[in-house]
């Protein structure tokens, strides 16, 4: 059996720590609402399987890559919410900041705040030169949540034939950002 250890953050309000089995069927739950899972994957909505793979692949990817995405819970409660980290399979062009989160938790500043500390461990932790969040264009929430966290857009993209915008934040922009506060 491969050991990993899988670091736990906290912030203000939330938690970010490791995957549990249980929270394949949560997050499943949330990606019933067409809402949620529009702008993940297909735009379809994923079977209790695909959303158990799901949860094991990022599991696996702390196992290949030493980072990866963390399940996010409220701190006060202990509720699942989503899920944000570093996200880089195969295909992929860089390390991506990625999230998701049920609709419940949307327009308090959860996806905002756990990004942020997904992003610090990142910078501070694996000493990644820069991060990117690839974004649907329609994807106007998660725009709003990449441009509070500091990054910016660079450019057009696509990714498994569907379009997207880049944005990015440099280890440089990270650091004068941390200045500054």
């Amino acid at each position: 059996m491969v050991e990993i250890a899988i670091p736990t953050l906290e912030t203000e309000r939330l938690i970010l720590r490791p995957f549990r089995e249980e929270d394949a069927a949560l997050f499943c739950e949330y990606l019933q609402d067409p809402d949620v899972n529009r702008f993940v994957g297909e735009g379809q909505a994923p079977s209790a399987e695909d959303c158990w793979r799901a949860v094991a692949g990022w599991i696996g990817h702390w196992v290949m890559r030493d980072y990866g995405p963390w399940a996010v819970t409220e701190k006060a409660t202990g509720t699942f919410m989503g899920r944000t980290g570093i996200h880089f399979p195969e295909s992929w062009p860089q390390p991506e900041l990625a999230y998701t989160f049920g609709k419940p938790f949307w327009g308090k500043g959860y996806a905002t705040e756990a990004v942020r500390a997904a992003m610090d461990w990142g910078f501070t932790e694996r000493d990644f030169p820069e991060l990117c969040s690839l974004i649907d264009p329609l994807n106007e929430r998660s725009m709003a949540v990449a441009t509070r966290v500091g990054e910016t857009y660079r450019r057009e993209g696509a990714l498994r034939g569907h379009a997207l915008r880049v944005y990015v934040i440099t280890r440089a922009e990270w650091e004068a950002q941390r200045a500054q506060a």
